[in-house]
């Protein structure tokens, strides 16, 4: 069972990701980006997962020592749990980025592989994704104030 859960918690988080990446700008895709029931499933498998090892679960997150990660790794689902928690909170984080981006004006197809590198190693894409989106508000803010100082002064002319 732990192994069926393991799995479906990718795969219930896969088609979301699928919509954020391959179809970007698309109403239901904006819709689906803002909400979080996508994420309902995926935590459900995480609790399905936790419950059964609570305790165990609890000492390691409540007093995070290295040992504690390491013997709960070794618990009948404990790396499942763990991963179904990094599952939703990749979904979580991509459905963000992809906000995020639309409202910046981030062109999809720099956003594509952000996203993917997001599911796969979402410290390093968020961290890009970070960089980019601090980037593209600098210039945004440039190109506003550029544009109200000229205003004005295009209608004195």
């Amino acid at each position: 069972m732990t192994r069926f859960l393991f799995d479906l918690a990718f795969w219930l988080a896969a088609p979301f990701w699928a919509l954020l990446i391959l179809a970007p700008g698309r109403r239901w895709t904006d819709r689906i980006a803002a909400s979080p029931l996508p994420l309902i499933p995926v935590l459900a498998v995480h609790l399905a997962l936790a419950v059964p090892i609570f305790p165990r679960l609890w000492s390691a997150v409540s007093s995070p020592e290295l040992g504690a990660f390491q013997d709960l790794m070794t618990v009948d689902g404990g790396a499942a749990a763990i991963w179904a928690q990094v599952i939703a909170w990749d979904l979580f984080l991509g459905q963000w980025m992809y906000r995020e981006a639309r409202r910046l004006g981030i062109h999809p197809l720099v956003m594509g592989p952000l996203l993917v590198l997001t599911v796969l190693l979402s410290p390093i894409g968020v961290l890009l994704f970070l960089v980019l989106r601090a980037l593209r508000s600098r210039t945004a803010q440039g190109n506003a104030t550029g544009r109200a100082a000229a205003g004005p002064s295009a209608v004195r002319a």
